[in-house]
């Protein structure tokens, strides 16, 4: 599971029930590795409400609140105290972790409840990460107000800043910005050294955006209808599928950028040639 190791319960009692036998050596040193052999020959371990919440470390209240929201299975009765075992603390942790990683309960219901259907919780996480984790490696910059103005002299003005902001390549601090892309600043830098005005390079930019933007709805569109259609149906994934499919996303993550950017290199050979055969015609 994606939690982890679940750490063993630690049992003292070995060592008070040896400490007493003369002919052994004292046991501190060992006591956890027989506290560990005589929790394994106890059985598994099971916990009142308050322990279980310590162990997780949670409040009782929030503990009840999962159980309101049915993230943990019903414990067992014996009367009218509730028992919980080993696997309701392994789901404590994997709620914690899945909230970590930003998740909603009502989220974390649907991928409880889709494992309990048949899906593997742990492969639908690592799906999830393998479809939205960043398909970039851009790079933020931060730059100070007289960095900026030592780049951009006259030209950081207000409306080129609301531009910029607007497009979201940027955030402003009080001390300067910072860009998502150090590649795009350096580019629009570069642009700048060669006396192209920045509101025509920002101009640029947000009908490029436009137009990526469109390039990367058709290749998530193909991934969707071609390989995760199956997550939308009603019917749970066949076993170790979820798996499968966060292999063949892994290996197409790269390949939606190397179709880019063959794309767009093709694209400026058609344009540059068209754009110079119309010159060369209007100079005839």
């Amino acid at each position: 599971m994606i939690t982890g190791t679940i750490g063993r319960v630690a049992v003292d009692s070995a060592s008070r029930k040896t400490s007493d036998r003369a002919d052994f050596p004292p046991l501190a040193p060992y006591a956890d590795d027989v506290a560990e052999i005589e929790s394994e020959a106890a059985g598994p371990r099971e916990y009142r409400v308050a322990e279980l919440a310590a162990a997780a470390g949670i409040t009782t209240r929030t503990l009840r609140f999962y159980r309101e929201r049915k993230l943990l299975p019903p414990p067992r009765k014996e009367g009218r105290i509730a028992w919980y075992g080993e696997a309701h603390l392994a789901r404590l942790r994997v709620i914690a972790e899945l909230l970590e990683r930003g998740h909603t309960l009502g989220g974390i219901a649907e991928l409880i409840g889709a494992g309990e259907r048949g899906r593997d919780v742990a492969e639908l996480i690592g799906l999830e990460a393998a479809i939205i984790s960043p398909w970039s490696d851009e790079t933020p910059v931060s730059l100070s107000w007289d960095e900026l103005r030592d780049a951009f002299g006259d030209q950081l003005t207000e409306a080129n800043t609301a531009e910029s902001l607007a497009q979201g390549y940027i955030t402003v601090t009080d001390d300067g910005i910072t860009h998502v892309s150090r590649r795009l600043m350096d580019a629009t830098v570069a642009l700048i050294e060669e006396d192209i005005p920045l509101a025509a390079v920002l101009d640029a930019s947000r009908k490029a955006q436009e137009y990526a933007d469109a390039m990367a709805e058709v290749f998530v569109g193909l991934i969707r209808d071609q390989l995760l259609a199956a997550l939308a149906a009603d019917q749970p994934l066949p076993p170790g599928e979820a798996a499968h499919l966060t292999e063949q996303v892994t290996r197409i993550r790269p390949l939606a950028r190397t179709v880019a950017d063959a794309q767009f290199g093709l694209a400026l050979d058609r344009r540059v040639h068209a754009e110079y055969d119309g010159l060369l015609r209007r100079r005839r």
